[in-house]
């Protein structure tokens, strides 16, 4: 016989604090069974045709085999079970708890479980969430599982490798839209007695993870289209239906739907495709199979920069990657989260730049997602790309750089390294064999050496089960005819880590003179292996302005320019002519003002010439966004405050009144100015173009940017309350809301800053829209003063914070109100102090990161006052 133990405990525990689920429990449950499905009914009523408000009604029927004998638990964390039958016989359900979940004992080979409980709504984006929209009082849910909350909804062995067929039936009021991962089979009326509710009825699935199925229900509005045998559909609140640009998200959805049925070989597998986009979601969107999700933010209600549009379409095909990579196959524990994230964030690229408008999409995952992986890299937390997942709990904070961006980096750098063709091939046969099921490293690794004929075990070894970033930079001698001859690219030992030495493929361009632009006139692609490796197709060429060892991106390094390349990345980065080679010049130079090898003032005199002669505009604000970090964390304070905000706040007003009229660039400028330390005339100036009574011409200031501009005054105490209450009337939306909560978090008043403090850390049942609001306004550079007593506060507070509430909102406060304001060596001190004592796993990881960024801040400034 074999045994899972559930966890002990009685009573009904804190739903916010739902069981952690180690792999070794997961791993005990899945030998034991074979779940072959569900059917789960749901009445979301309140029993007379309305919505319901605090609870619902969930009944699940398992169908699953197990070893005879087995004594195991299904989950489920709610507001109580009623009743449990298995195989015919009652089930004890007084020993359930949140926590434990229902002990079932003495399975037969096949078994069939009924339970009918009560769930509870939540407001933190986890589980089934519920949203009442100000604008009509109209309810609307959605649900979100992953990691492990599909047991908010409904009874269920809530593990990704427990797979199984879903059948739902829902009963929600008539006027209601009803989605699940199945397609629609029918609408009932509910029997009498019942207000008039529907019976929404859906067809069964193909097998799936729990994770990844869904419910979203509510009068959403809702666009329907159809393509290439797929019925699409799109949704979002019906307040916002006005701002849904359909026709362009349909059109990036099958260029989407093309590309990938090419390139993988395989179709689309789930039938219906519908994508929904709902409010206050925790993410950017969710891989739901056949019902996508995605933070209704998307809906763009006011004027945003084509970034903006580049940005969503990447997570449009982003999401409709996993249906390939994590839904089709999927993981079989958490350990390779990996083959989830890295692969969809990859594909995403890689069909952007092949099959939609955005044909520089590398030049934004250089300038965006690799950014964030050499941060996240370079963090005393750091991990290897094939992490090591013990429980839940490290799941839940590993969802970040390296999961996503050094892992999508490093499958670039393999592609190159097996050739495009011959990894799409090994992804193909990948697919059809592991279809429905699920896998691992190992098994993606045969596929893809069976079909490059490359041996991968050393690859694999090397990139994805080591941490840390290789420098490399190119060494080379130039004879006096200007011609190299000798030319090597020479790595460092990778940091941090254990300085291994890795494989890279990549290309080493070298850049010139051609009528006033740099433009690349030699490229050669070779493998580098050890510390020194000889680039003897360069000898005999021709010595350029700009020499660049990772051309093309194609590999993950930390690219470190030699001493006249630098000089003409600082005279000249305008003039690079195509977009990715200026894009990773940029990120040289950013990482040396990172690293304390560039003074942060010479970082921002080299963006404030160079942004002007930028063409990419997610480049332009992400620039601007690094120059805010480096005046504010990076330079001597004393110089930040009389050079550098005045410096580059005088040229953003420049930026913004010469760009042309309605131009992204002049948008991104005033937003970027918005969020600086600024002086009395140019507050003067801000509230003018607010007001109209000195417009900035081309510049609509519309919902969103009059919060932006308002932000402003009240961050300097210019405008106040009154000001927040009225802009509040004109804007009663959700999405006026939760500008005006961070509106008066911005407030630079001692009481005001501890009200919103103390609602942070006080207020459990803050949802989670409204206290990623607060956050967002809590500090500004222009209020380090009234910021310096929560400093130390912080310490105090946040493992209470993190005991009380579910792992997905506390972290938001801990990452969100760390001290990042408060740069001194004293703090990095009290850090450390508190990391001496007992604390959460996660937590303390997220600690350290704080701590980290503090002591990378001190460095610099160290560098900038030398």
């Amino acid at each position: 016989m074999s045994v899972v133990h559930a966890a002990t405990g009685s009573g009904h525990h804190n739903p916010s604090q739902p069981p952690n689920l180690t792999r070794a429990q997961a791993a005990e449950r899945s030998a034991a069974l074979s779940v072959q499905s569900y059917r789960v009914d749901l009445d979301l009523t309140d029993g007379a045709g309305g919505p319901g408000e605090k609870t619902f009604a969930t009944r699940s029927e398992v169908s699953f085999s197990a070893t005879p004998g087995t004594t195991t638990f299904i989950d489920f964390v709610g507001d109580g079970i009623a009743t449990a039958t298995l195989n015919g016989k009652p089930v004890d359900v007084s020993g359930w708890t949140n926590a434990g979940g229902l002990a079932l004992t003495d399975l037969e080979a096949e078994n069939l479980l009924a339970i009918e409980a009560v769930g509870l709504y939540t407001n933190t984006g986890e589980g089934l969430h519920r949203f009442v929209d100000p604008v009509d009082g109209a309810v609307y849910l959605y649900s979100q599982f992953e990691t492990a909350d599909a047991k908010r909804l409904f009874a269920c062995f809530d593990q990704p490798d427990l797979k199984a067929r879903f059948t739902f039936d829902v009963t929600a009021p008539a006027h209601w839209q009803v989605v699940t991962g199945g397609a629609a089979t029918g609408v009932d009326t509910a029997p009498p007695g019942s207000g008039g509710a529907s019976v929404h009825h859906f067809a069964t699935t193909q097998p799936m993870s729990t994770y990844i199925t869904a419910l979203i229900a509510g009068p959403y509005h809702v666009v329907r289209d159809h393509h290439d045998g797929i019925d699409l559909g799109l949704y979002c609140r019906s307040t916002l239906a006005e701002h849904l640009d359909s026709e362009r998200i349909l059109t990036e959805t099958k260029q989407g739907f093309d590309f990938f049925h090419g390139a993988f070989g395989v179709r689309y597998p789930f039938g219906k495709y519908d994508q929904l986009f709902v409010p206050e979601f925790n993410a950017g969107a969710m891989e739901n199979a056949g019902a996508v999700t995605f933070r209704e933010e998307y809906v763009f209600r006011s004027k945003v920069t084509h970034y903006l549009y580049e940005r969503r379409c990447e997570t449009i095909l982003h999401e409709m990657a996993h249906m390939w990579f994590g839904d089709l196959v999927t993981m079989r524990w958490w350990d390779d989260l990996w083959l989830n994230e890295s692969f969809a964030t990859w594909a995403s690229v890689v069909a952007q730049n092949s099959a939609t408008e955005y044909t520089t999409a590398w030049t934004t995952f250089a300038n965006v997602e690799k950014s964030w992986a050499y941060v996240q890299d370079q963090l005393p937390s750091t991990h290897p790309i094939a992490a090591d997942m013990v429980d839940l709990a490290a799941v839940e904070v590993n969802f970040d750089g390296i999961t996503y961006a050094k892992g999508a980096s490093v499958l670039k750098q393999l592609a190159a390294y097996v050739g495009f063709e011959p990894f799409l091939a090994g992804l193909g046969t990948y697919f059809r064999e592991f279809a429905f099921a699920n896998a691992s490293l190992d098994d993606l690794m045969k596929h893809l050496t069976d079909a490059s004929g490359r041996d991968l075990s050393g690859w694999t070894s090397q990139w994805l089960q080591t941490t840390g970033i290789n420098p490399l930079h190119a060494e080379f001698e130039v004879g006096p005819d200007g011609r190299y001859t000798s030319f090597e690219v020479v790595q460092g030992g990778a940091e941090p880590g254990a300085g291994e030495l890795r494989t890279h493929r990549l290309a080493v361009g070298i850049y010139d003179d051609a009528e006033g632009r740099l433009v690349r006139t030699h490229r050669v692609e070779l493998d580098v292996t050890g510390a020194r490796t000889a680039v003897p197709g360069l000898v005999g060429v021709a010595h350029g302005a700009l020499v660049l060892a990772n051309d093309d991106d194609l590999t993950y390094c930390k690219l470190a320019l030699d001493q006249d390349s630098l000089a003409t990345a600082i005279s000249r980065i305008g003039d690079i002519a195509d977009s990715l080679p200026r894009t990773l010049v940029w990120s040289a130079v950013w990482e040396m003002t990172r690293d304390a090898k560039m003074r942060a003032r010479d970082f921002v005199e080299l963006a404030l010439t160079g942004v002007h002669g930028e063409d990419q505009i997610g480049v332009v604000q992400r620039v601007l966004s690094q120059v805010h970090l480096a005046i504010g964390s990076y330079s001597d304070p004393d110089w930040a405050a009389t050079t550098g905000w005045p410096r580059f706040t005088a040229a953003l007003l420049d930026l913004a009144t010469s760009a042309e009229p309605g131009s992204d660039v002049q948008l991104a400028a005033v937003q970027s100015l918005c969020a600086a330390s600024l002086s009395a005339d140019q507050l003067e100036i801000i509230q003018g173009w607010r007001d109209e009574s000195a417009p900035l011409a081309g510049l609509t200031v519309d919902a969103d940017l009059a919060w932006t501009l308002l932000n402003a005054l009240v961050a300097h105490g210019v405008a106040g309350v009154d000001d927040i209450e009225a802009a509040s009337t004109v804007d009663a939306t959700a999405s006026g809301e939760r500008r005006a909560m961070t509106a008066r978090s911005l407030r630079p008043d001692a009481a005001a800053k501890a009200a919103v403090w103390e609602r942070l850390i006080e207020d459990d049942g803050m949802a989670n829209a409204m206290q990623d609001a607060a956050i967002a306004g809590f500090s500004h550079p222009a209020q380090l003063a009234l910021l310096e007593p929560y400093a130390t506060r912080y310490f105090e507070v946040v493992d209470q914070v993190w005991s009380r509430r579910s792992i997905e909102v506390a972290q938001k406060v801990a990452v969100g109100l760390y001290p990042r304001w408060s740069i001194r060596p004293e703090m990095v001190d009290r850090a450390v102090e508190w990391a001496g004592g007992e604390h959460a796993t996660a937590l303390a990881r997220l600690v350290s990161e704080g701590r980290s960024g503090t002591e990378r801040a001190l460095r610099a400034r160290a560098y900038d006052q030398a």
